[in-house]
Formats: structure tokens, sequence, C-alpha cells
């Protein structure tokens, strides 16, 4: 109950703080920001298409995945760029381009990039949900694919750009406030790159113990658990998510350090932190009722580990 409890609240809150954001502070851009948005939206309606169509001739839906670390480079330098190069607006994109990097070559290590680009490594998710009662219906799943996996996503990727579209109104110099969100979104970065160093070696290890023909039970502890519980993932269940929130949402900052009073520090450009945060919500909870399935100990893990907070826990 307290688990629901808990999802419940950080939903509404995070609702609450969208709702408020349009409501105190609409959208209110000039000729050059709206412009942008314009070129902005072309980019994501093509990808959006592109997911679609693609996902549904080569029954791959991770077309999105492979285009999810790409996306916000371009869009980032499209606003430094029409932003005339300002520094503030310099700043995010070289930190969202540090970001795409990382996630690029974590993804393409699972092998999710080929040569025929409508190939490679699907997440395992995607299969999994395939099978459910109600999307196992092809027209349904269809329908899945275009508004959720096509649409919804891409639409995520660029709304966590729009802080850096509010700053390009901004001719402010840099201050500490901008300096101190910078550092705190490397410092989540280098969280979620130890974070997948950490679950790549695990199983990797894994994987050339089961290859020489043992069972899953039979391997060494605690590669026989199944799940990694190495490192990072010893205090936190999902390292690897804080920091991709951690990232965003330390971005989404330097709209105070640009000082405009149209917007202040609570603006709407927080819509797209928020609902990466319910993304990430929506998908921890999913994915840990699969390991639940498939790993007797994971249970336990859970009851001791705390999802994103770096303390364990005792029941």
């Amino acid at each position: 109950m307290k688990k629901y409890l808990s999802t419940v609240l950080t939903v509404t809150i995070i609702a609450a703080l969208v709702i408020l954001s349009f409501v105190f502070s609409g959208p209110n851009l000039n000729a050059v920001q709206l412009d942008t948005l314009w070129i902005l939206l072309i980019i994501c309606g093509g990808s959006a298409l592109y997911c679609f169509v693609v996902g549904e001739l080569s029954h791959n839906n991770s077309q999105m995945d492979k285009l999810w670390s790409l996306l916000p480079i371009a869009y980032a330098w499209v606003i430094a760029g029409k932003g005339e190069m300002k520094p503030r607006l310099v700043l995010f994109a070289i930190v969202a381009t540090l970001w795409g990097i990382r996630l690029t070559v974590n993804f393409g290590r699972k092998g999710a990039y080929k040569l025929k680009f409508w190939e490679g490594e699907e997440d395992y998710r995607w299969a999994v949900l395939r099978k459910n009662s109600i999307l196992k219906n092809k027209y349904l799943w269809a329908m899945f694919n275009l508004f959720f996996i096509s649409i919804y996503q891409n639409l995520i990727v660029l709304l966590i750009c729009f802080p850096s579209l509010i700053c390009m109104a901004s001719d402010a110099p840099l201050s500490g406030i901008d300096y101190t969100a910078v550092a705190f979104a490397l410092s989540f970065l280098l969280l979620e790159t130890a974070a997948d160093e950490q679950q790549m070696s695990f199983y990797n290890t894994r994987k050339i113990l089961m290859n020489e023909g043992k069972a899953l039970e039979d391997i060494v502890f605690p590669f026989n658990l199944g799940f990694n519980t190495f490192g990072l993932w010893n205090r936190m269940r999902h390292p690897n998510y804080l920091g991709e929130q951690g990232v965003w949402t330390s971005l989404y900052f330097l709209t105070a350090g640009a000082g405009l009073t149209t917007y202040g520090i609570f603006n709407w450009s927080i819509v797209g932190p928020g609902l990466l945060i319910l993304l990430f919500l929506g998908s921890s909870v999913f994915g840990e009722s699969i390991s639940k399935s498939k790993y007797p100990s994971y249970e336990e893990y859970q009851n001791k580990v705390s999802k994103y907070l770096p303390f364990r826990k005792y029941r």
C-alpha cells in the first residue's frame, strides 16, 4: 500500500506543478523562439512518423530508443544556433551532447545499431508488452505504437529541451545558478555512466559463467541471482534512472539563471522534466514486475534497497 501511495503522491505533485506552470507562466515566445519551435516540431514530427512506419514494417519497436539519445543533441544545437550561440544555450547543448554520446555508446554496445538501420537489438520490454492480453491485438498494438512509442515519447524528448528554448530570450550573463545547474547535471551524468558500466560488467560476467554450461542457479553468488547488486546497484535499484532524470531536471534550472521576469524559476518548461520523471516511474514499475516474475530473490531486493535514494532499507 505504501508503494502505491507514494506513486500516486508523486504523480499528483508533478501533475500539479505542470498545470500551475502553465496557469502562471504559459508560453510567451518571441518571433525567433517561434521560428525555432517550428523547426523543432518538424524534426519531431518526422521522427515520430519514421518510428511508427519503420516499427510497424520491421516489427522492431526500438526505433525511438535508437533516436532517444540523438534527437536532444540536434534540438539543443538548433536552439543554440538560432539563439546566436549565447553561452547559456551552448552550455545546454554541450551537456546534452555529452549525455547523448554516453547513451548512444551504451545502447550501441547492446547491439541496437546495425547497418540495416531497422534492425538491431530490441528493448526486451516491447516483446513483453506485445504479449499483453489487450495489446497482442495487432490493431491495438499499432495504436499503441503510434500514440505512445512514436508520438508521446518523441514529444517528451522535445519537451526536455524546452528550457533551452526559453533561455533564448535572455541576454543575462552566466551566473552561479547556471554553473551550479551544469555541475549537478554533469554529476548526474557521471552517476548514470558509472551505473551503466557496473551493469554491463555484471551481465557480461554472468554471460561468461553461463556459457560454461552452467544453469543460472549453479553459478557463483551473486551472479546466480540473475540481477545486478554490485556497486551503485547495491545502494539503489535504479541509479541509471536517477541519473537520467537528474541531468534534465538540473538543466531546467538554467532558466532560473537566465533571470527572465516573464518566467522566473517556476515556468512552463518544467513540463519536460516532469513528464520524463513520470515516464521513468512507469518504466521502473513495469521493469520490476518483469524482474519479479523471472527472479525469486528480486522482491527481497526491493524490500532492502531503495529505488532512488542511496541507502538500504531494513524490513
